[in-house]
C-alpha cells in the first residue's frame, strides 16, 4: 500500500484514512476485520463529532444501529473480534441476541475510545456488507402483456431457426413474466433498511423525477438485441435494447440521478458512471441453476459460476431489429430478490410512481 496515498473509507457522510495494521491469512471471514486504528488513542485526528457520543455518570456511551446478520461479525469467532475491539479501545460493547433487531451500545471512561470503537465497528461492517449478496434492486417492470408475447414469440423463433448453434438451449430464456430493466442492486438486511430505501425513493420524486417526466408515464421502445462481452461467438448474455420514443434521455437521466441519490446515501454502491439501460432476454446463469434468480448480470456478483457460452452469432444477426413492443413506464419499484408477486413479477417493498 501507498502510504502517501491510503485506501479512503466513507461513512456518513464523512471520509476516513484506512490505515494498514498487519496483513495475515485469516480461516474464518468473522475473524476479518479492517485495519483502522490501533487503540483509542492512536487517532490524534479523530473528528469526535462526527458520532452522537452521551455523557454519562460512568463515562461516555454511543449507540450503532446495526442489522442482526452482523451481529456474528462484530463478535468474531469464539468472540475474539469483539474482545480484540474492547481491549484496544478500551470500552465495553453490548450486542444484543442474535436475531433481536437492535442497537449495539458502546461504553467507555474515554471520549476517544468510544468514538474510536464506533468508528472501527462501521468499518467492520462496511466491509462485510459489501460481501453480501444483493437482497433487492431498483427496477422499471417491462412484462406488459403485449411485450410477454413478443418475448414468447422471439423466444420461438431463436430455437426454431438457431438451435443448433452451440449452446444455444430453451434453459438460457428469462422469464417472461420478470422481464425488467435493473438501475441498482442493494442489500437491505432489515425493515428499517427498507424504510429507509422507501423514503429516499419519495424523496426522489419530490427533489427531480417529477421535473423529469413531467408527472407522465415515460413511453419506451424495446427494439433490437446486443451482447455484453467481446466475441459474439461466446455469449453470455443477450439482452434487448431500450430507449425513450421521443428520443430524449429523460429516462437515462431518472435512472442516473436515481442511482446517484443512492449511492450518496450508501445503500448502493457505485459501480458505473452511467446506468446501462438495457433487458437481458437470454443468459448463460440460467443454464446452470434453473433456480437461479433471473436478474440482470450488470452487478457481476454471479460470475463465479462456471457459464457455458453460447454462438449468438446467428442470433444477432436474424435478430439485429427484433421489436419486442412498447411500454408505459411508469413507476419505479423496490424489488425483492427471489420473490413472485400474483403477477409473477418480482414482488415490491417500495415504488415510486410517475403519476
Amino acid at each position: 500500500m501507498d502510504v502517501l496515498r491510503p485506501p479512503l473509507v466513507r461513512i456518513g457522510g464523512r471520509v476516513y484514512r484506512k490505515n494498514l495494521l498487519q496483513e495475515r491469512a485469516l480461516p474464518h471471514e468473522e475473524e476479518e476485520e479492517e485495519g483502522f486504528c490501533a487503540g483509542a488513542g492512536d487517532c490524534p485526528d479523530e473528528p469526535c463529532d462526527a458520532f452522537a457520543v452521551e455523557e454519562t455518570e460512568r463515562g461516555f456511551q454511543c449507540r450503532v444501529e446495526v442489522p442482526s446478520p452482523f451481529y456474528k461479525y462484530i463478535i468474531g469467532k469464539k468472540g475474539e473480534t469483539k474482545k480484540r475491539l474492547e481491549t484496544e479501545t478500551r470500552t465495553s460493547i453490548s450486542i444484543p441476541k442474535p436475531g433481536v433487531e437492535g442497537e449495539i451500545v458502546i461504553t467507555g471512561q474515554q471520549r476517544s475510545g468510544v468514538v474510536s470503537a464506533r468508528t472501527r465497528v462501521e468499518v467492520l461492517l462496511d466491509s462485510f456488507r459489501k460481501k453480501q449478496p444483493f437482497t433487492h434492486f431498483l427496477s422499471f417492470a417491462l412484462n406488459q402483456p403485449a411485450v410477454q408475447e413478443r418475448f414468447l414469440h422471439f423466444k420461438e423463433e431463436v430455437l426454431d431457426k438457431c438451435s443448433k448453434d452451440h449452446g444455444v438451449s430453451s434453459s438460457l430464456f428469462q422469464n417472461p413474466a420478470k422481464l425488467h430493466l435493473t438501475l441498482g442492486t442493494l442489500v437491505l438486511l432489515n425493515e428499517k433498511e427498507i424504510q429507509k430505501a422507501r423514503d429516499l425513493l419519495q424523496q426522489c420524486k419530490e427533489d427531480f423525477v417529477d421535473q423529469i417526466t413531467g408527472g407522465q408515464p415515460l413511453t419506451v421502445e424495446v427494439a433490437g438485441v446486443e451482447y455484453m462481452n467481446d466475441d459474439p461467438s461466446m455469449t453470455d448474455v443477450l439482452y434487448a435494447k431500450v430507449h425513450m420514443k421521443d428520443g430524449s434521455d429523460r429516462l437515462q437521466m431518472v435512472a442516473d440521478q436515481l442511482v446517484e441519490r443512492f449511492v450518496a446515501s450508501g445503500l448502493m454502491l457505485k459501480e458505473w458512471d452511467r446506468v446501462k439501460l438495457h433487458a437481458t432476454v437470454m443468459n448463460t446463469l440460467f443454464r446452470k441453476d434453473p433456480t437461479e434468480e433471473r436478474n440482470n448480470t450488470m452487478t457481476g456478483k454471479s460470475s463465479f459460476k462456471e457459464r457455458e457460452s453460447f454462438n449468438g452469432k446467428n442470433i444477432l444477426k436474424l435478430f439485429e431489429n427484433f421489436h419486442f413492443g412498447e411500454v408505459q413506464l411508469d413507476s419505479v419499484r423496490l424489488s425483492q430478490r427471489f420473490s413472485s408477486d400474483a403477477s409473477g413479477y418480482y414482488a415490491t417493498s417500495g415504488q415510486l410512481c410517475f403519476s
